[in-house]
């Protein structure tokens, strides 16, 4: 009795196990949406500099200086886009590959699997939630200080204050009717809402060149080595404390890879909108938070206000009022982006089958989910109209963060990953063996291997995911293996190790600073280990076909963008850690209870059933096999395996067996 208990507890592990794991297959026309695709390069491009210019310029940076990091917030920009350039290179690839709606989201269902890319959907939810609450709170500050703190002091006479500590001081409902109102605009379309963004944008750029010009004209260098304070008064964690809340500044290019599915050519669109965006946006924070903090000294800035107050110490009262504008310009696009991005998301993951149904209509007029910009709009408000700016932001990082981490390592896993048999069939009529048997005279013409045939594509396809030639001394450790599973281990690996490492540098580095020998073993050995990781990596074939863009230096820059990305993890407080589990248990509870039932892959079946389901099937497995892959393709796949593949392990493992042919 106790084995059979084993049995059948072992058969539901394991059926949840491979539920949890299967991965979204895509349509074979993956232009095919019901959204409209009427965006070019240059909307796109500035729905990206919109979205990310916005409260981090007039509000993060003066909070960020005078609290984190002082003049150091100058590295903590520049360390923040460089991190955030390593993942937009992750995304710009996926970009390509995937033109559909859901960014992150999509790339781990095709990559990684589906539990994974529910943990990343449920991020990104709360990223863009967060993301246009904050904003909204910002826009409702800025206004207020204009007005002279009017709207709070009649808030909190109404209504009184909110003494939670998890709470902000009062409500703000300026920030409750800001929230919803745009979210009504944003029900018009996708092209009106481009065209808006557009124009705002331009403004918001043209203040910024403004603020920057004013700023080192009246710049005092003298700011920057303030008496026993100097360049970094709070020392070289300030600035990466910094660089991690920096990071709320740099999520606007996740939605452009969210609008891969209303691009006209998402080919090019994404990944150039991407690049662009994201290299002038570092550049204008730099510059904005360099000019800021060598106008006035940094225990001088005022956080709520920064920029304004700082020209007005200058005597300088009429860039106030273009600064100000420039400031409800840039939050209005800010806002713009996260309103627009989160229903598309939910828009996704519900077609996907993982939310509920009802979340994937599409209005047929406008071509927009409504009832998802509904239901984002009013639980973004509702978080604007209960919460402070300051939590806001700091929950909102670790979402983004964990998000750019898997879409870097899905990068690795899918370059290292074979091509499956279904996607091999699909280029029989290119293959040479496939003319040979139906034309055997062309037989002596396509016996050469050109570079440019399909042959060598063909080539390629083979050995994704096997050892290369000059790492043969790996056999005995990794011959065993099928292709490409120990590359997504060595990449589970080292993200495990990434971990261990950054938690070490948090709570010992004095100690490593001191050259304790116990630290330096320690960390010699974790570096080793991250090291022989990417060795393994590195030491595969990878399937690069069909790619518009491609990552440069492939496993390196993923590598370093999931280290880069943990290590500012790591700086994030406590408290931020326990709501972002509180949050994850919510979806947990969402997935395990609807998500893995109604998944539409499940509908789909396994291959193995799928196969079996033909009427092929009545002959047994060996005449199902021999008819998926029908002539050409087996041969030419057996032959470029057997030839191209010198390795012993290769030849006793071939991608079809020669008993197939056989039967």
């Amino acid at each position: 009795m106790p084995s059979a208990r084993r049995m059948i507890l072992g058969h539901v592990m394991s059926g949840l196990c491979s539920k949890m794991n299967r991965t979204k297959q895509l349509p074979a026309d993956l232009m095919e949406t019901p959204l409209n695709r009427c965006l070019n390069t240059f909307d796109i491009t500035l729905l990206g500099i919109g979205h990310m210019v916005g409260a981090g310029i007039y509000v993060l940076t003066g909070t960020v200086a005078r609290e984190m990091a002082g003049p150091g917030i100058v590295l903590s920009f520049i360390l923040a886009g460089m991190v955030s350039m390593l993942a937009a290179l992750c995304y710009a690839e996926f970009g390509t590959r995937v033109p559909k709606a859901g960014s992150a989201y999509v790339y781990t269902y095709v990559s990684i699997g589906e539990f994974w890319a529910f943990v990343i959907g449920w991020n990104i939810i709360l990223e863009h939630m967060l993301g246009a609450a904050s904003v909204a709170r910002a826009w409702s500050g800025y206004v207020d200080s204009m007005l002279g703190n009017i709207v709070a002091n009649t808030t909190m006479e109404i209504t009184g204050e909110m003494h939670e500590k998890l709470l902000a001081k009062y409500p703000d409902f300026l920030a409750f009717g800001v929230c919803m109102s745009y979210a009504i605009a944003l029900a018009a379309g996708v092209k009106a809402t481009a065209m808006i963004n557009s124009i705002l944008t331009t403004v918001n750029v043209v203040v910024m060149s403004l603020v920057v010009v004013l700023g080192f004209w009246y710049a005092t260098p003298a700011n920057w080595s303030l008496p026993e304070q100097g360049f970094l008064p709070f020392g070289f964690g300030g600035v990466l404390a910094g660089a991690a809340t920096c990071f709320y500044a740099f999520v606007g290019f996740d939605s452009i890879a969210t609008s891969g599915e209303e691009a006209k050519n998402p080919n090019v669109s994404i990944p150039l909108a991407t690049i662009l965006s994201l290299c002038v946006v570092t550049i204008g924070y730099v510059l904005v938070s360099a000019a800021l903090t060598l106008m006035i000294p940094y225990n001088e800035i005022n956080p709520a206000a920064a920029l304004p107050d700082a020209f007005g110490t200058r005597g300088i009262a009429w860039a106030k009022y273009a600064i100000s504008t420039g400031a409800i310009c840039g939050m209005t696009t800010t806002l713009l982006g996260s309103l627009f991005a989160l229903p598309r998301c939910l828009y996704a993951m519900a077609s996907d089958g993982l939310l509920f149904s009802c979340f994937g209509k599409v209005n047929t007029k406008t071509q927009v989910p409504l009832l998802n910009l509904a239901v984002s709009g009013l639980c973004s408000a509702l978080l604007a109209l209960l919460f402070d700016l300051e939590k806001l932001v700091e929950f909102m990082s670790i979402g983004t963060l964990l998000a750019y981490t898997i879409v870097s390592a899905s990068v690795i896993v899918l370059r290292y990953r074979p091509i499956s048999v279904e996607e091999t069939v699909h280029l029989a009529p290119d293959t040479p063996g496939t003319d040979e048997e139906e034309n055997p005279s062309s037989s002596s013409q396509s016996s050469a291997v050109d570079p440019s045939s399909p042959t060598s594509e063909m080539i390629e396809i083979a050995l994704a995911g096997r050892l290369r030639p000059q790492f043969r001394w790996l056999e005995p450790i990794l011959g065993r293996c099928e292709p490409g599973v120990a590359c997504s281990g060595a990449v589970l690996l080292f993200c495990v190790l990434s971990v261990a490492v950054c938690f070490q540098l948090e709570v010992s580095w004095d100690e490593l600073y001191d050259g304790t020998w116990w630290a330096l073993g320690l960390y010699g050995f974790l570096l080793f280990c991250l090291v022989a990781c990417i060795v393994v990596i590195s030491a595969h074939h990878q399937n690069t076909r069909d790619l518009q863009f491609k990552v440069p230096l492939v496993p390196y820059i993923p590598a370093l963008s999931i280290f880069c990305n943990i290590e500012l993890m790591v700086h994030l407080s406590f408290l931020t850690w326990l709501r972002f589990f509180i949050w994850l248990s919510i979806g947990m509870l969402v997935y395990f209870l609807y998500g893995i039932r109604n998944s539409k892959e499940g509908e789909l079946g396994t291959s193995y059933s799928m196969l079996m389901s033909t009427q092929e099937a009545i002959r047994g497995w060996g005449a199902t096999h021999s008819a998926g892959l029908s002539g050409g393709t087996r041969v030419t796949v057996t032959k470029i395996v057997k030839g191209r593949v010198s390795r012993k392990s290769v030849d006793k493992q071939a991608i079809i067996d020669d008993d197939d042919d056989d039967s």
